[in-house]
């Protein structure tokens, strides 16, 4: 019983006789530092104000969100450490429906009715998993996952009996510091050791990011053909469909995995996005007023779903639906970042189509206004936007729209929906102009950046490219040489918590923006090679030598 003593829990559970029950539970197994949220919002603000080594939720919260909802927020958005185990509590009927993906897995599920020493049990279960890969967490808790890769190969060892385990996070690790090259070889040795379908999944994700997606189209079609419920393949087989411009299949594909997993938001809005690019606009409205449904008690809605609703409804000609809908957004969401703007937009959208050009012009000009405070606003909601003012007499200010998607498209895909809003609006000439624009403006941010360092000013360098960054935050080759110029002033300058810190964003940018990018571990290994030089973690701390490093050093 002793184990847990002085470990912290969270129960998130609306019913406040079975909270008392788990609550008992814990103290006959010896944990007393407990806490107690009753529904996912204040679940939410627990796991937002501290950390927890466990947490007990319940499947059926009231409210509005489900357990997994609210897990695939927490997880997400990154609100528990490596560390939390959690747990989901369940009825044996609702099993089926709480096994989900498996990135979005619980550490354990807990059926009801159970007892203090099953409770236990579990518990027990999971703290000795955890006990093995603290070290591995906290490594990459600190931002060192070079480290943490060598932990795991130490904690195969040590541990045998997660060896699979080890592997799987080494894999990982590997594929997040951009050396899919690395991780291929190790999901091949764990498929030879046993035919474990995340790790088929695991390798059909490095082929997809190696862009090999006919190899990675093939084994993922297999992995769905003979696991049903494995719904992680479906959105890698949806995505690499789409990666190769088959948006039929794509969503096809995730119609079929939304029936497997009715819950999870963001694959029902990647659905809704998907079937509107498709123009399917009857799958597009269902997704998309599912995922204002589901979302509606999530502490993280976002008003953009509106507009996309709203924007579906006026295409398919139900302009009484798409005013219901903006009056949602601003009844349910008021003061909330980026409503105003998203409503200006949907009121737009509609005042376009019902031709009050009075209204129309007002909304596009409190749009365009709002527009100059929100860099977080999507590309996809900016040229609806663009094209609104470019078809109706607001030329310059969709110009400008457009400009700013340019100058931050992710990739070719991205400049090139971006050509075809202004080629649409009867612009082709213009088109042109600002694509080469845009693509010589990010051109010659780079090249001066670049010039700077050669020249010894890497400050100036740094400076440059963090300024580019903040003004272009979804480009990717800025985000690069920003990441890359803020290294090598460290590396030349000397250690600056305040660009240690900048570092380990920039970076987190260009995996998020780039996955892909062949210089990521490259990039990776020079950050690595920083922090090592000045003895830090990523997190800019001194590190801490180990306690027989130490007995020695005395």
């Amino acid at each position: 019983m002793n184990e847990l003593e002085g470990l912290t829990a969270l129960i998130i559970e609306p019913h406040s006789g079975m909270r008392a029950n788990i609550h008992t539970m814990l103290n006959m197994c010896g944990l007393t530092r407990i806490e107690h949220a009753s529904s996912s919002n204040l679940a939410i603000k627990h796991l937002s104000l501290r950390s927890f080594d466990m947490v007990l939720c319940e499947y059926d919260l009231e409210g509005g969100q489900d357990g997994q909802q609210l897990l695939e927020d927490v997880r997400h958005h990154k609100l528990m450490p490596l560390s939390t185990m959690f747990f989901m509590v369940t009825a044996e009927g609702n099993h089926s429906k709480v096994v989900s993906a498996a990135e979005l897995a619980p550490t354990d599920y807990i059926l009801k009715p159970f007892t203090a020493d099953r409770l236990l049990d579990r518990i027990a279960r999971a703290l000795d998993r955890r006990s093995a890969f603290m070290p591995v967490y906290t490594l990459m808790e600190a931002g060192d996952q070079r480290e943490a890769i060598e932990a795991c190969i130490e904690g195969a060892q040590v541990h045998p009996r997660y060896a699979v385990d080890f592997l799987r996070l080494r894999a990982e690790l590997h594929v997040f510091l951009g050396e899919p090259e690395h991780a291929e070889p190790i999901y091949r040795k764990l498929i030879d050791l046993k035919a474990i379908a995340w790790a088929r999944l695991g390798l059909a994700r490095t082929l997809f990011l190696r862009k090999q997606y006919d190899e990675a189209k093939g084994m993922l079609e297999e992995l769905v053909d003979t696991n049903r419920n494995f719904v992680d393949a479906y959105d890698w087989l949806a995505r690499t469909h789409a990666a190769v411009g088959e948006l039929d299949k794509s969503q096809a594909v995730l119609n079929d995995a939304v029936a497997v997993s009715p819950h999870a938001v963001r694959r029902l809005r990647t659905l809704g996005e998907t079937a509107f690019e498709a123009g399917d606009t009857a799958a597009a409205e269902k997704a998309f007023k599912q995922v204002i449904t589901k979302a509606k008690y999530s502490e993280f809605r976002d008003p953009e779903d509106h507009v996309k609703l709203v924007r579906t409804l006026v295409k398919k000609g139900d302009p009484v639906a798409a005013a219901a809908v903006i009056r949602d957004l601003d009844r349910s969401m008021g003061g909330r970042p980026n409503t105003p703007l998203c409503s200006a937009i949907s009121s737009a959208l509609l005042h376009e189509y019902t031709g009050n050009e009075g209204r129309l012009n007002e909304a596009l000009a409190s749009a365009l206004a709002a527009c100059q405070e929100a860099p977080s606003l999507s590309a996809d909601i900016k040229l609806e936007l663009a094209r609104t003012c470019l078809e109706n007499k607001m030329e310059e200010g969709g110009a400008e729209l457009v400009r700013d998607v340019m100058r931050n498209a992710a990739n070719e895909a991205g400049m090139a929906r971006a050509v075809s809003v202004m080629e649409g609006a009867g612009f082709p000439d213009l088109a042109r102009t600002l694509a080469q624009e845009s693509r010589q403006h990010v051109v010659d941010l780079v090249a001066d950046g670049a010039a700077r360092a050669r020249n010894g000013d890497y400050k100036g360098a740094v400076g440059l490219m963090q300024e580019a960054a903040t003004k272009l935050p979804h480009n990717p080759s800025v985000a690069f040489n920003a990441a890359l110029a803020t290294l090598r002033c460290l590396e030349h300058e000397g250690w600056d918590d305040k660009l240690g810190q900048q570092a380990v964003v920039l970076i987190g940018n260009v995996r998020r923006l780039d996955p892909g990018n062949a210089k990521l571990g490259a990039l990776s290994a020079l950050h690595h090679q920083v922090l090592k030089k000045y003895a830090r973690t990523a997190q800019g701390r001194p590190v801490r030598p180990a306690p027989a490093q130490a007995g020695r050093a005395a």
